[in-house]
């Protein structure tokens, strides 16, 4: 069974890969593979995009 930080997880990872091409938001020490340069646009529909699952899921209870 998932906890809610899974779940959170999931969400955050699918934002982060669909909205500012981060594959993964684990550390990984790595310069290279923790910074990341993105766009101001991506950044927006980020944020949009978990505005809106914070709203779904308060429509579900």
């Amino acid at each position: 069974m998932k906890t809610i930080n899974d779940k959170l997880e999931q969400i955050f990872e699918a934002i982060a890969q669909e909205h500012l091409c981060i594959y993964s938001l684990e550390p990984r020490n790595s310069d290279r593979l923790d910074f990341h340069d993105v766009s101001v646009w991506g950044v927006k529909a980020a944020l949009l995009a978990a505005y809106e699952a914070g709203r779904s899921a308060a429509k579900q209870r």
